[in-house]
């Protein structure tokens, strides 16, 4: 088993970790650096409630990914989105929309919303089915999702 301390730039910060090639990128996340906003759901790629954003904004499933692989690079998890202390755009409107049910998908949803809106600031909604693919949310349907989605990419901030 490899074993090593690797450097990860999570939501701003250099965090130096020790990590064996068992380690996945989620574990790193919750077990040694204690954000618990990625959620551990399947633990095979299937539910994508532990979605984050690479260095591009693009979703990857953390719960798949080596930690090793990440060695240097930049992380975004759903703590890293809001700025200030203020939420970011999508985060608002997941509030103001009332895409949230029970809560435990919701930090998966939103960062494969956001990197829905990263990738294409006025999706269409094909672009939203796609980017929501990954994710299960049995309480939502997703409808309130996709319109808090499309209100986003319409104004491009938060209600």
């Amino acid at each position: 088993m490899k074993k090593g301390f690797i450097t990860l730039h999570v939501n701003g910060d250099a965090h130096e970790v020790l990590v064996s090639s068992q380690h996945t990128l989620l574990d790193v996340l919750r077990g040694k650096l204690k954000l618990m906003g990625t959620k551990e759901g399947c633990t095979t790629g299937s539910c994508g409630v532990c979605t984050v954003h690479n260095s591009r904004g693009e979703a990857v499933l953390s719960c798949l990914t080596p930690a090793l692989e990440w060695a240097g690079q930049s992380i975004t998890t759903i703590e890293g989105l809001e700025k200030n202390g203020r939420l970011a755009p999508i985060q608002q409107a997941f509030v103001a929309y009332h895409a949230v049910q029970c809560g435990f998908c919701t930090p998966g949803v939103i960062m494969s919303a956001q990197a829905v809106l990263n990738l294409t600031p006025a999706p269409t909604e094909e672009d939203i089915n796609d980017g929501l693919a990954g994710v299960i949310c049995r309480c939502t349907g997703h409808i309130k999702v996709k319109e808090a989605i499309r209100k986003v990419g319409e104004f491009g901030v938060g209600p």
